[in-house]
């Protein structure tokens, strides 16, 4: 029982071990890539700060068109109550019978 206890400590001691050799750097620098460029650090700057002013702030995907309108608030509400009065439009709950 001694052998065989002591054969399997030094099995896991082993296993451990050459798990551990495997271990890279803590900050995955062997995924760093490497470039190589002939531009200014100034170049870079003025085209990030170009595109920066340039840059909108709507969201992507919501293309909203919009216009101006030239109606009067007050000719439209007039509009909307002749509308309801006439029966153009419903008004209040609508029962499903």
């Amino acid at each position: 029982m001694n052998n065989t206890a002591r054969f399997l400590s030094i099995v896991a001691v082993a296993a451990f071990a050459s798990f551990g050799a495997q271990a890279d750097e803590a900050d995955a620098s062997q995924f760093a890539t490497q470039f190589q460029t002939n531009r200014t650090r100034a170049e870079v700057q003025a085209e990030a700060a170009t595109v920066a002013q340039t840059r909108s702030i709507e969201p992507a995907g919501s293309r909203v068109v919009t216009y101006k309108s030239t109606a009067d608030r007050a000719a439209v509400r007039a509009q909307a109550a002749e509308a309801v009065r006439t029966g153009k439009i419903p008004s209040g709950e609508i029962s499903a019978m």
